[in-house]
């Protein structure tokens, strides 16, 4: 029998900004894909007929200069939506660009897009866990894609083009024997429970060498170095807590509040859904949203009703 035609949309965007309520495409770039080769091609600059955020622009380097003479998004969008059809769409951090392209769509059409959604990042961190980063250049690293443009619509596109098939061969497989573990599944989470105390019980056991490894140096011992290389050494610091009140000014007046202060997402996300503000509030912190990204999780319940995260 021939072999079914799989077709899939690898693409990328460029925008304004990174709030997709707000903020517009100012570039756009698609692949087609079949059976994993490269085939057709689509690419435009968008005038978005708004400001480009100086933040955006450090990124990706389009100024308004460089899109005044592109075509709008109420004459590009036709030719976006035919090239992508009714497709999957594949983008590393899908979310972001398929927010920005549907919310493009609603505008110009009424209507959302309703293609498939597959996110090559999350296929990424499933195969690479161990990995410190699951971004676009990571993953084309990983897979020796050659690059010498990041940041623009189609040297994104065609990098994650060139790795996704590779990527999705691994996915497919790790996906096809995790399907047949499900009917393990009771038998796994007893596994797993062992796995976590056991690595509960080296923590300690860490603990435990490291308590007499700083005993040692505040005896006076010397730096250790083993055969391989590696040096224990000891580190002392001392460090202060602030009240953040007393300082709010200083930092403000000196340009350093934003370095200082790691805003709590989740507060926020919460205060937005609460009914314990006006909705005057609410749309002023709605209106500060900038980029979108998605997180999955599931939990353990302890038999003494407290929860604990598993993976991310």
């Amino acid at each position: 029998m021939p072999r079914k035609k799989c077709i899939e949309i690898v693409l990328d965007v460029e925008t304004t900004g990174l709030d997709y309520t707000k903020e517009k495409m100012v570039e756009f770039a698609a692949i087609r894909l079949e059976n994993g080769k490269m085939k057709d091609r689509f690419e435009t600059l968008i005038n978005p007929e708004q400001h480009i955020r100086k933040s955006s622009i450090a990124v990706h380097g389009i100024t308004e200069d460089d899109v005044k003479d592109a075509p709008t998004e109420a004459q590009v969008m036709p030719m976006i939506l035919d090239f992508i059809g009714d497709y999957p769409i594949v983008a590393h951090n899908a979310i972001f660009d398929y927010s920005f392209i549907n919310e493009a769509s609603i505008r110009q059409t009424g209507k959302p897009i309703t293609n498939a959604r597959i996110d090559s990042q999350m296929m990424f961190k499933e195969i690479y866990p161990e990995l410190e980063s699951c971004g676009l250049e990571s993953l084309m690293n990983k897979f020796n894609v050659k690059f010498s443009t990041r940041h623009r619509a189609m040297a994104d596109t065609e990098g994650l083009a060139k790795a996704y098939p590779e990527l999705k061969k691994l996915y497919e497989k790790k996906y096809a024997w995790q399907i047949q573990q499900l009917d393990n599944i009771d038998y796994l989470f007893e596994r797993y429970l062992r796995i976590q105390q056991a690595v509960q019980i080296m923590q300690s056991e860490m603990q435990d060498l490291k308590s007499i490894f700083r005993l040692y140096f505040e005896k006076g011992g010397e730096n250790i170095h083993s055969p391989n290389g590696e040096t224990l050494i000891y580190q002392s610091k001392q460090s202060y807590a602030y009240d953040f009140v007393e300082i709010k000014d200083v930092l403000e007046e000196i340009g350093a509040l934003h370095k200082a202060v790691k805003l709590n997402n989740n507060f926020v996300d919460r205060l937005i859904a609460s009914g314990s503000i006006s909705k005057e509030n609410k749309e002023k912190l709605a209106a500060a949203r900038q980029m979108l990204s998605e997180t999955r999780n599931i939990h353990v319940i302890k038999s003494d009703r407290k929860t604990e995260h598993v993976n991310n």
